[in-house]
């Protein structure tokens, strides 16, 4: 293992991170140093520290947004020197700790940069985009009430494992982020897979992928290219096999859509 990793000595790093006021403003890189840091605090407690001396000496603290800090959320999205959430795979920034950099390393942090992302501040950008995409399609209308019994509905332990797999998106948009194209197929695949998979899903299943795919192109996301930055971007590391999957529902969704018959008007009388 790299030395850095595991000492224990304190650390100093220099911050290059991205300052822009509001949406409507331009933003610049400004640099910070950040000294005598404890290798074991995390990069967002490292922000913390920064913003209390920039606090102290009246000047504006650096704008992130931060939930959790549990890796659950999906709240804390920043690109670190190039990568969503970090040099590490399967982790947010919030489980991104300190000892992975070196004293003295020059820090480039970012926000999530995509068009239907914008930045609300410094590192703060709306991903509200998401939300409308999950309000078009990703629910079921099965009756909410009491907990039925857990044998009245069977479900392949198979099918169970997939569906949860697909469940664990945690919305964050770092597969939006590390694609050329700023897709979002992953999230929406994400969504509408683990719903697919469960009987329970069964009666939106077709409306489900035809409404979330179209509010996804019409949000202005770009189109998937098959070289999967997304899935290896992913704090929760969803398989880009999801993609394909929804893709193939896509198109059986369309082709039914195609040659669903069509109810006949009713006649008036002469």
């Amino acid at each position: 293992m790299v030395a850095h990793l595991t000492s224990a000595k304190n650390l100093s790093v220099t911050l290059r991170v991205w300052r822009q006021p509001s949406t409507d403003e331009p933003g610049r890189f400004v640099d910070y140093a950040a000294k005598d840091l404890n290798p074991n605090m995390s990069f967002l407690e490292m922000l913390d520290v920064v913003n209390y001396g920039l606090e102290a000496k009246g000047e504006d603290p650096i704008a992130f947004a931060h939930d959790c800090r549990e890796g659950i959320c999906g709240t804390c999205s920043l690109v670190i020197n190039g990568k969503p959430h970090g040099p590490h795979k399967g982790v947010a920034t919030c489980q991104t700790y300190m000892r992975s950099f070196a004293d003295g390393d020059v820090i480039v942090v970012e926000p999530f940069r995509a068009k239907p992302f914008p930045i609300l501040k410094d590192l703060i950008c709306n991903r509200s985009a998401f939300d409308a995409i999950q309000q078009a399609g990703g629910f079921i209308t099965v009756r909410a009430g009491s907990a039925c019994d857990a044998n009245a509905i069977p479900v392949p332990k198979d099918g169970a494992d997939l569906a949860m797999d697909a469940a664990q998106c945690i919305g964050c948009g770092a597969c939006v982020a590390a694609c050329k194209n700023a897709s979002a197929m992953l999230f929406v695949s994400a969504k509408v897979g683990h719903l697919g998979l469960l009987p329970q899903g069964q009666a939106e299943r077709d409306s489900r992928v035809l409404n979330m795919v179209a509010k996804m192109d019409e949000l202005g996301f770009g189109n998937c290219t098959n070289q999967y930055e997304c899935s290896a971007a992913c704090p929760k590391l969803i398989s880009q096999d999801f993609i394909a999957r929804m893709n193939r529902d896509y198109i059986a969704a369309s082709f039914r859509q195609a040659f669903k018959p069509k109810s006949n008007a009713s006649s008036g009388g002469a």
